[in-house]
């Protein structure tokens, strides 16, 4: 299975969202844990058979029928969820462990609660990440998943998680790859301290590069043909939510008088400093922080993308999330209950962004969008790495949505890959990261993709 988007996403934009899946890859239930409904999970095995989704060669009438090969891949992304508990016997990991004094992180809570399968039925740590970490405990609706003439609606009912749909999707995957409030699910700066990679997600490039199957006429029929420019919304959106939901939570936002470090922009602090006069600092100023110049600030990867994506698909709220935005970096200066005041209001503006973006995005709409995200009143505000990151992200997911839906030819995609790959190589490095320079290389992408309109 190709690791990319038709004519669009090339090998910069894998590489780096590999890196983050290889290192970021974690499982929704910890260790023993149950679903909310009640379903106990079956293990890996009880896919694997050759009628159902065990088959070395994708000619299933239906479905592929090699998504279990595609997920056990050794050398492959769409393998990285089958390697997520293997990963844990590795050097770094290893490394990890010893510095939290936990003891050996293949058999650590604090690891397993997010690198192995749940430990019920038959499943096993070494299944990694498996089906059911995604799609949900299958006692209940295995039967009809396989029963002749059964439909997805069905299953449903019976427990399986709808990830056809952004928002759950999103939920599901932000468990993992943000945290959650429950233990042994939760990176904090405490853990990334230790050596832990900095988390960040982008739900439509890391569904895109995790995808087991063909989008064909079938999958449409019974679940509707899906859209990246909605799914990179509503994700930018969950993922803002999840973590302002993070941030409020007792015992998650705070580390003793400290807040958790977690929530903040790792690289604003974590800057090259000298004692020599002639030293420049590196730090910027942010527009769209109302903050005092050496204030920790909250990443807001998110809040920038979803303001850029406001400002063009739902003009009615943007003008309110960002003055909640604005509020809430506004707020951190002051008290915690202030924040959380200001944390809950954000969410709520969030929410309603993402209830406009659903509803569909137009092909100007989309064009518009990559134009603001480099344009004057957006790019600005990528001072940071961690929020340069997602715009060129973003940028590549919206030219993959014009590729998709056949707006633009993947021939024309093809030809200004190398100007976005300009900009994946200014973040390759967040230690060598240069605003300016970030900032003039998408700005060249999007003045190409422009011209396509």
């Amino acid at each position: 299975m190709a690791l990319s988007r038709p004519g669009a996403i090339g090998a910069s934009a894998a590489a780096l969202a590999a890196s983050l899946l290889l290192l970021l890859i974690v499982l929704i239930n910890p260790a023993g844990a149950a679903e909310p409904t009640g379903h106990g999970f079956v293990g890996v095995a009880s896919c694997a058979g050759s009628t159902c989704h065990g088959r070395s060669e994708a000619n299933g009438k239906i479905v592929r029928q090699d998504e279990l090969m595609i997920w056990q891949n050794p050398a492959s992304v769409a393998g990285s969820h089958s390697r997520a508990w293997r990963v844990l016997a590795e050097p770094r990991a290893k490394a990890i462990a010893s510095r939290l004094g936990i003891g050996e992180a293949a058999s650590a809570p604090m690891c397993l609660g997010c690198h192995a399968s749940a430990a019920a039925a038959r499943s096993q740590p070494s299944d990694g990440v498996g089906c059911e970490s995604c799609h949900g405990a299958a006692s209940g609706w295995l039967a009809s998943h396989y029963a002749v003439g059964g439909t997805h609606a069905a299953n449903v009912s019976r427990g399986m998680v709808p990830l056809d749909d952004p928002r759950v999707r999103a939920e599901r995957c932000l468990d993992c790859h943000f945290g959650s409030a429950e233990d042994g699910r939760f990176v904090d700066h405490r853990i990334m301290a230790a050596g832990h990679p900095r988390i960040s997600f982008e739900l439509d490039l890391f569904s895109t590069l995790q995808q087991h199957h063909n989008e064909d006429g079938d999958y449409v029929q019974r679940k509707g043909r899906s859209n990246g420019v909605t799914t990179w919304a509503v994700g930018q959106a969950a993922a803002l939510e999840r973590s302002l939901a993070l941030f409020a939570t007792p015992g998650r936002g705070t580390e003793g008088l400290f807040p958790e470090f977690y929530f903040f922009d790792c690289h604003s602090c974590h800057r090259r400093i000298s004692d020599d006069p002639r030293f420049e600092p590196s730090a910027e100023g942010n527009p769209g922080r109302p903050i005092p110049s050496g204030t920790p600030p909250y990443n807001d990867e998110n809040m920038i993308m979803l303001a850029a994506a406001a400002r063009v698909a739902a003009p009615q709220v943007a003008p309110r999330f960002e003055r909640d935005s604005r509020a809430f970096h506004s707020a951190l200066t002051k008290d915690r209950a202030t924040a959380v005041a200001a944390a809950a209001r954000l969410r709520e503006s969030a929410h309603a962004v993402a209830a406009d973006l659903s509803r569909g995005v137009s092909r100007a709409q989309l064009f518009d969008i990559v134009d603001t995200i480099a344009g004057n009143a957006v790019a600005p505000r990528f001072t940071d790495y961690a929020g340069s990151v997602q715009a060129v992200m973003a940028v590549d997911t919206l030219l993959s949505a014009l590729v998709a839906s056949g707006e633009v030819g993947a021939g024309q995609a093809g030809s200004i890959r190398g100007d976005i790959n300009l900009a994946y190589r200014a973040v390759r490095d967040p230690n060598s990261y240069s605003p300016r320079e970030f900032r003039a290389s998408l700005g060249r992408a999007a003045a190409a993709i422009r011209k396509l309109k």
